[in-house]
């Protein structure tokens, strides 16, 4: 059982996996880092560049002792500046990197857009497709530049991270203000798995067969992943990249970040 697990969930992760050469400006790529705890996720716009969303040049960061476990698992990165990688910007972490410094090493994936609901719920990982359908490529390849100019907001990993900046490029989808959570579904994945184990736990006095137990906590967080997925979610708006920007800049969309001191924590709701 252990090993169709194991060959299943290696199977479903190579299914986006593509070649450089089938690569389009307007793509979303992401790669997955040691042992698949996240995916590092940006906008391929051609000429070799991919422009993707950072905190300060780091490709995670909660301030919390979660970074310490996420940035190990990390790939090891050569410390010498490549020249022709575009330096993080101080005042946001939009960034303008070559394919090689992107992929650090890692395998080449493809986000998918406009999935139906039995592919999407077939992923067993969030962070992979969505529902959502894209607009044409060179508006994506616009916002992503526009972006690299006037960035993105602060990055939170569960609220504003480089999925949701990839999402947002592709779709002009924006969680409105207020979020509890962002469109990303690799956050969705890690904090869904800790709650369908909780949500199901009341099936415990329905039944004692762990495998009842088990395919309820499956299907538990496979229904919230489908019901946050930004091409399912009432709580969304079409934004114009300029609009966000302006916006951005006189705080009427705002992302706190994060205390370094913060402890982690589940979202509420009210």
């Amino acid at each position: 059982d252990h090993l169709r697990f194991l060959t299943k969930f290696v199977y479903l992760l190579r299914l986006n996996r593509i070649d450089r050469s089938s690569l389009k400006p307007g793509d979303h790529i992401y790669s997955w880092r040691t042992a698949y705890i996240y995916a590092h996720h940006g906008v391929y716009v051609g000429d070799d560049r991919v422009i993707h969303f950072t905190r300060r040049g780091q490709e995670v960061g909660t301030g919390t002792v979660l970074d310490f476990i996420l940035v190990s698992s990390g790939p090891s990165r050569n410390h010498t500046h490549c020249p022709t990688c575009v330096p993080p910007n101080e005042g946001h972490g939009v960034v303008s990197s070559c394919l090689n410094c992107f992929l650090a090493g890692g395998v080449l994936y493809r986000f998918e857009y406009s999935v139906n609901a039995a592919h999407f719920l077939a992923k067993s990982r969030g962070g992979t497709c969505t529902l959502a359908v894209s607009d044409p490529n060179d508006i994506v390849v616009h916002r992503a530049k526009h972006l690299l100019q006037n960035g993105f907001g602060c990055y939170d990993v569960f609220k504003n991270n480089c999925e949701d900046f990839a999402i947002y490029c592709k779709t002009g989808l924006l969680v409105l203000e207020g979020r509890t959570m962002g469109q990303s579904g690799q956050a969705v994945s890690i904090i869904g798995g800790p709650i369908a184990a909780v949500l199901s736990t009341p099936m415990r006095f329905v039944t004692t067969n762990v495998y009842g137990m088990a395919a309820t906590a499956v299907g538990v967080y496979c229904a919230s992943r489908y019901a946050t997925d930004i091409g399912m979610r009432a709580d969304v708006a079409k934004v114009e990249v300029e609009d966000l920007t302006r916006r951005l800049s006189v705080g009427l969309f705002q992302v706190i970040e994060p205390s370094p001191l913060a402890a982690i924590a589940l979202p509420t709701t009210s």
